[in-house]
């Protein structure tokens, strides 16, 4: 069988203010081609389908499109990730026609799309959608509170689901004439490589999980996973093949040197795994030289580029950004990197990346002493808690 892995469309998201309107239109041509071209049994998008829990309409309606000319070709299978709204992508999944499977309650998701194979023992599909700690620990555990952490709730979904392949095929593992069993994950999984583009998911500072708990006691034939950006494999030589598909398109200049994909996954294949490249609207560049020289021929094969340009001279040239955009159109970020300005840079981008630390920095300085445990664990929860209200607010 084989299976085209996808995760992280965000579908609507902008970038610097640009609009990627067009990339994701074309994205979504080129997956319908290639579900085609390659007899693709089933497609998976691994959450985050949309950017945000209300998605602008012209998104709606390229989703709707999609789907409708995927559903004639080949099955869809997607999950909700930390940026959909779950109960509005979930919004008439019972009702979906045939071919369409949107999984966007956790409690289901130990009940797989079955997949028949004609002559062969076909596939089990397990999606769980993005797993919100706070929600899901009285949710999944029932009468027992589960502790509030990614690890718990996640453990606790795939506890459900070996139960489920268990009682299908008893201790039987992988092969050996047993259906190709697949899980789809919208998580963290320690020991991979975010990028910048990806919000936070961290709750209690626990925001990643172990690869471990997908071994399912070797039951688990591949992991379809969404979140984190960058195409990549994760886990140890004991667990079973997992990869993160990545995003379709760049969304910071932090991917400018991905090489966007999907994962084509054929079950039968000594080597299952096929990257087939994503199409490239537009692709993205970092230069920093100065103005004469960006100016020059020496940039000239970059005026198709979204741009980030950091601009070198001793003094700020004046008029900076006129002269830039009359040279590079699509130029999105730019910037005065003397000498003077670079270490502040460098400070903003480090705040950027560690808020907290930067806070306990303030605290220690402020009070003349380290903050205590208890003191840290307070400002963590509070930050946290403004993280999660906003989150909210987004999604209203």
């Amino acid at each position: 069988m084989r299976f085209l892995h996808t995760a992280d469309w965000h579908l609507g998201r902008t970038l610097h203010g640009a609009d990627l309107g067009p990339a994701f239109e074309q994205w979504c041509d080129h997956v319908v081609d290639l579900v085609t071209q390659e007899d693709v049994d089933a497609l998976f998008i691994s959450g985050d389908v949309y950017d945000r829990g209300i998605p602008p309409v012209t998104m709606v309606d390229l989703l709707a499109d999609t789907l409708q000319r995927l559903v004639e070709r080949t099955r869809v299978i997607m999950t909700s990730g930390n940026h959909d709204s779950a109960q509005r992508l979930g919004f008439g999944a019972g009702l979906s026609r045939d071919g369409l499977y949107i999984y966007t309650d956790s409690r289901r998701s130990n009940v797989p799309v079955v997949i028949d194979e004609a002559g062969g023992p076909g596939a089990l599909v397990y999606p769980i959608p993005y797993l919100d700690p706070d929600m899901e620990r009285s949710r999944l555990g029932g009468e027992e509170l589960l502790d509030r952490s990614h690890t718990a709730v996640n453990a606790k979904a795939l506890e459900r689901i070996e139960e489920d392949m268990r009682s299908r095929s008893g201790n039987a593992g992988r092969g050996a004439g047993q259906p190709y069993r697949v899980v789809l994950s919208h998580s963290f999984v320690i020991g991979a490589e975010p990028s910048e583009s990806e919000r936070d998911i961290s709750v209690g500072g626990a925001d990643s999980i172990g690869s471990h708990l997908f071994q399912l006691g070797g039951l688990t034939d591949y992991v379809a996973l969404g979140h984190l950006h960058g195409p990549q494999r994760v886990g140890t030589d004991k667990d079973p093949l997992m990869r993160y598909s990545g995003s379709p398109i760049a969304f910071s200049f932090s991917e400018e040197n991905h090489v966007k994909s999907s994962v084509l996954l054929d079950t039968q294949a000594k080597d299952p795994v096929t990257l087939i490249p994503a199409p490239v609207y537009r692709p993205l560049a970092t230069l920093q030289d100065t103005l004469d020289n960006l100016l020059s021929a020496k940039y000239s094969d970059y005026t198709d580029h979204f741009l980030r340009i950091r601009v070198t001279d001793p003094d700020r040239p004046p008029n900076l950004f006129a002269k830039l955009a009359a040279r590079f159109p699509h130029v999105l970020e730019h910037q005065h990197l003397s000498e003077a300005n670079a270490v502040a840079i460098a400070e903003l981008q480090s705040i950027k990346n560690d808020p907290l630390s930067v806070l306990r920095e303030f605290f220690k300085n402020a009070g003349g002493r380290e903050l205590t445990e208890a003191e840290s664990d307070l400002i963590t929860t509070v930050w946290e808690g403004v993280g999660k209200e906003e989150s909210c607010t987004s999604a209203v």
